[in-house]
């Protein structure tokens, strides 16, 4: 459930507020536009030491911009595999899946993680694309005995992420699954209660820690906490603030925002749609191949995918280390012998290593790890060598 907020600055399209705008406004947090919503950026005590807390204790982060469409019928696996390349049949009730959409040619519509219920499925989709993406799922539902929702306004979503982040959850949530929230296998998912408000509690997340994203219905319904809206993911934000704040000095919960969640997921590698991921490149040349499955039978953007294949790829999208100190930021020209040969596609300082770290297409080529490359800085050739994600190895998820 959103509101209005006030003209984005140069624009006359009015940005949205998430539920949890009044909690974010509390903890001074520097709002900017992002997908047509106003966010966090960072909190007062900056980008950085946000970073830090979740990768040393634990970070919450408000993700209520992403959208949720919600499938059942008798067609919804159907439809579920038509639409997306990964093979959701393999899906089990409490599990969740990496995926995505491609177009007819193959380039990628959107990336997406799937959760199959006992009786729905629910698409998790990124805020830019949550248009496009809608029509898109509805023009292929024709001729398919399924319903389809659009929960995205009824919902706010929190993720919880950082090696502490279980112990934080673990005194305020309840669900029906074995030993608890300790019984919440990566990428498995149950529905219970946090701080007596229902949600779905799935151990997914953007950073490479351990942690957890909370789905928060808006609406009325079972839970007893007689709240509906926003005060709903006020009272959760409000609960896991206190619970985390019991932790020692130094170790405790801080409010993070989209800055630090840039950061901490380029340096295990993850894709961001936009940057790394676009309808001009295919999950073949995206690094996305491991979820693309040819053998699952027909789906959208299938036969380009498996000639694409067959061919071979001529570009690829890779994991780049400056091996000099140098900042690659998106845009910059990668190059190859002193020719342009690439780009940029997000890049930073890591700010756990001290290193410039950075994600781009390069030519097949040069794709294998430890290829020489260079980055252009200001007109300054950086060398940089091809490195395979994550950059950054010490999460307490591969723990």
């Amino acid at each position: 459930m959103t509101d209005t907020a006030p003209h984005a600055p140069g624009g006359d399209v009015p940005l949205s507020r998430t539920p949890l705008h009044a909690a974010h406004v509390r903890h001074e947090g520097k709002m900017v536009p992002f997908a047509g919503y106003e966010m966090p950026v960072q909190y007062p005590t900056g980008i950085r030491a946000e970073h830090a807390a979740v990768r040393e204790a634990a970070g919450l982060f408000d993700v209520s911009h992403m959208g949720e469409f919600v499938v059942s019928g008798p067609d919804a696996l159907a439809l579920i595999q038509k639409v997306t390349v990964n093979d959701a049949s393999k899906v089990e009730v409490g599990q969740a899946q990496y995926s995505a959409m491609v177009k007819p040619d193959g380039g990628v519509i959107d990336d997406l993680i799937i959760y199959r219920y006992p009786d729905r499925w629910m698409m998790v989709v990124n805020a830019a694309n949550h248009a496009k993406d809608w029509a898109w799922v509805n023009e292929h539902a024709d001729g398919l005995d399924v319903d389809l929702a659009d929960h995205s306004d009824d919902v706010a979503l929190l993720a919880l992420q950082g090696p502490n982040a279980r112990d934080i959850l673990r005194s305020l949530a309840s669900t029906d699954a074995a030993d608890g929230i300790d019984g919440i296998g990566y990428y498995r998912f149950a529905e219970g209660e946090v701080a007596g408000v229902p949600a779905t509690i799935s151990a997914t997340g953007y950073t490479g820690e351990d942690g957890f994203e909370l789905y928060i219905p808006l609406g009325g319904g079972a839970g007893g906490d007689g709240m509906a809206g926003p005060a709903r993911a006020i009272a959760v934000w409000d609960a896991l603030m206190e619970a985390g704040a019991g932790h020692e000095p130094g170790h405790g919960l801080v409010p993070a925002g989209l800055g630090a969640r840039d950061t901490l997921r380029l340096e295990v590698g993850y894709a961001l749609y936009g940057n790394d991921l676009d309808e001009s490149h295919s999950p073949l040349e995206s690094a996305l191949g491991w979820i693309t499955k040819l053998d699952k039978g027909e789906f959208v953007g299938r036969d380009a995918l498996a000639a694409q294949k067959e061919a071979g790829v001529e570009r690829r999208l890779v994991g780049m280390k400056l091996t000099e100190r140098g900042i690659p930021r998106p845009g910059y020209p990668v190059l190859i012998d002193g020719a342009p040969a690439g780009v940029v596609t997000s890049g930073t300082m890591s700010p756990s290593l001290g290193e410039g770290i950075a994600l781009g297409y390069v030519p097949a080529s040069h794709a294998k790890a430890g290829s020489e490359l260079a980055v252009d800085i200001r007109g300054k050739a950086i060398p940089a060598v091809v490195q395979r994600p994550p950059f950054y190895t010490e999460g307490s998820i591969r723990r």
